[in-house]
């Protein structure tokens, strides 16, 4: 396989993840974005040569103790849509206002004996219908990436109870007094999650992701090491056994970890996106993860200058990431100025190649 001028964009991207030399990078964006921003000339961008990444779950989760009811109001123009979880020990429920969360499942410790109820029993099923569909969709113009969702375990349980069902706020108190009734939810969603990847490996994905979103600056290196690295050592060991790999969702500030991460042996960083929203460059990056495929985010302050500065950054993100495993992404938000920018980007790409 090469990186010539008419390899399509899932060549490029597959030869990027074998290692080879890439001269004519690839930019793609979230299948996410696609079908949320409808004002978005997405053909145009297309025709100019972005690619995409989409994403498609692996599993099916049949709970025989839960019960699941949303319901939705109209509240002042927008809509408010609440989610409750019912069990025989208990129920939880959690709202939105439009897209926002405005309260989580867990707030007190009996909540969260009453979410490990929600889970006992769960049959976890391999299903590659979702996937198979995906990749005959996005053809040539990109690839499809694992996920291991459930009901928001696109993460490992600690970020799931993080971001998905006890927020921040609380979280932190929590795991800092380590209480009980937390611990022992974690202890035993931590063995799902590697049922979980047991059943994955058995569909076709090769590229299976979790989308940590991690707060290193809440948790800590220490819990880093304590909490999220032996688990991760059990989920590589099952991916590396069966010849599948795991790419990891880290777009936030990393230095504080980046000897741990080298240590562990995940394929790839995604949406590695460089100060300010990180705090690491590309160039340190690939310095300290030499071998780990690099799924570029450029700095959407970057897209605000002129053309002048954001092809001299584009260029040294290009540089600084190769000569080989990596890609640039649209992953975090559409670049300001979408109708000039990502043309210009798409454009010095090709450049790249040209010399």
């Amino acid at each position: 396989m090469t990186n010539d001028r008419t390899s399509s964009n899932r060549a490029r991207l597959e030869a990027a993840l074998q290692g080879l030399p890439v001269r004519h990078p690839v930019y793609a964006v979230y299948d996410g974005f696609v079908t949320t921003r409808p004002h978005v000339d997405w053909s145009r961008l297309f025709a100019l040569g972005l690619g995409q990444i989409n994403h498609a779950d692996l599993l099916r989760h049949e709970h025989p103790n839960l019960q699941i009811v949303e319901t939705t109001t109209q509240v002042n123009g927008q809509t408010r849509r609440d989610v409750r979880w019912i069990t025989d020990v208990g129920e939880l429920h959690q709202w939105y206002l439009g897209d926002w969360r405005q309260e989580f499942f867990i707030k007190t410790p009996e909540d969260y004996r009453i979410m490990r109820r929600a889970w006992e029993g769960v049959k976890i099923v391999a299903d590659d219908a979702a996937f198979i569909a995906s990749e005959k969709a996005v053809g040539d113009n990109g690839v499809t990436l694992g996920n291991i969702a459930g009901m928001g375990l696109g993460r490992t349980p600690l970020m799931v109870l993080q971001v998905d069902w006890v927020g921040l706020g609380r979280w932190s108190v929590d795991l800092a007094d380590e209480l009980p009734e937390m611990m022992a939810l974690l202890e035993f969603m931590n063995e799902l999650k590697l049922e979980e990847f047991r059943q994955a490996v058995r569909t076709p994905a090769r590229q299976i992701k979790l989308w940590e979103n991690l707060s290193i600056q809440t948790l800590g290196p220490a819990r880093y090491r304590r909490h999220l690295v032996p688990l991760y050592a059990k989920i590589l060991a099952i991916l590396n056994a069966a010849g599948k790999r795991l790419l990891m969702h880290y777009d936030g500030q990393l230095r504080v970890i980046a000897d741990q991460v080298a240590a562990l042996d995940f394929d790839g960083i995604d949406s590695l996106t460089p100060p300010p929203e990180g705090d690491m460059t590309v160039a340190e990056a690939r310095r300290l993860w030499p071998d780990k495929m690099l799924w570029c985010h450029p700095s959407l302050g970057w897209f605000r200058g002129s053309g002048e500065t954001l092809a001299r950054l584009i260029k040294g993100m290009v540089k600084d990431a190769g000569p080989a495993r990596f890609c640039l992404m649209i992953s975090e938000e559409i670049p300001p100025d979408w109708e000039r920018t990502v043309p210009q980007v798409l454009a010095l790409l090709r450049e790249e190649q040209a010399n």
